[in-house]
């Protein structure tokens, strides 16, 4: 056998041992009762922070809380693996490109189930029955968007939600905001002077002192519903397994001990056992 014979070999030795140690060693990803996750012992979720009261990072522990990661934690839990959340920006998660990229196994973030979206993800039954409100100093005199625009006001919005999406089609052209803590941000510092935004999450910021001037001055019943969202065609024993777990979690009463926790009383309409 010649030098460059022996060189060969050996090169192609090495070549085929690297590429059996890529495909052992550096996929970390695993299936667990046939659901495929992109890490060994953790159910992956992407999120937009903040997004409170559905995820938000607690202050004192660092560690990311809310209602929809409690949801989340009980599909891990039946997995028998924990939660690890991932945050990205909201524009990748409404186009299905974290997903897509392996960020996640699943996302969550008060994302509404609309037809453009479920064309490029998979999604769970709905888990959440929401409205969006407006909210605006105390005294502001609006009571609905035709006051907005009759006092000619500035609207803000968060970018890339259903609640910009519902101000735009009325012929709005709002101030649009990277994320819910900005848009809260543009209407404390007069940039803007009513917001629009889901209810749970102006809810949660008016149980703050620090928002004590301002109020909920409108609600807008815009039919939505919340789910969690999948690659498409990708993960089907997940999408089964999250919607046994919120069906279960809304028979035995562990849905409305969530809803309770993070958002207040529940009202007949979202269901929950008792």
């Amino acid at each position: 056998m010649s030098r460059g014979t022996v060189r060969w070999a050996l090169g192609a030795g090495l070549a085929a041992l690297a590429l059996t140690a890529t495909a052992c060693g550096g996929d970390e990803g695993a299936t667990v009762q046939g659901v495929k996750l992109i890490e060994k012992g953790a159910l992956t979720s992407c999120t937009h922070l903040p997004y409170p009261p559905f995820q938000s990072e607690d202050q004192k522990t660092g560690k990311v809380v809310g209602f929809d990661v409690d949801i989340i934690d009980l599909v891990a839990k039946r997995l028998g693996v924990t939660q690890k959340v991932v945050d990205t920006p909201f524009e990748t998660m409404r186009t299905g490109a974290a997903l897509n990229a392996g960020k996640c196994d699943i996302q969550m973030g008060g994302m509404t189930i609309k037809p453009d979206r479920v064309k490029f993800m998979d999604v769970s039954d709905p888990y959440f029955d929401a409205t969006q409100s407006l909210m605006a100093k105390k005294g502001a005199g609006v009571a609905s968007l035709d006051d907005v625009e009759a006092k000619d006001l500035k609207l803000g919005s968060q970018a890339g939600t259903t609640g910009e999406d519902y101000v735009k089609d009325k012929g709005f052209d709002p101030r649009s905001f990277d994320n819910s803590n900005a848009e809260l941000n543009g209407l404390r510092t007069g940039q803007v002077d009513v917001i629009v935004q889901d209810d749970p999450v102006v809810k949660g910021w008016l149980k703050d002192p620090a928002n004590s001037a301002y109020e909920i001055v409108a609600n807008l019943n815009t039919g939505e519903q919340y789910g969690m969202w999948m690659r498409k065609d990708h993960n089907p024993a997940l999408v089964k397994l999250t919607n046994e777990v919120i069906a279960q979690a809304k028979s035995d009463g562990t849905y409305k001990r969530i809803y309770e926790k993070w958002i207040g009383p529940m009202p007949e309409s979202a269901g929950g056992g008792s």
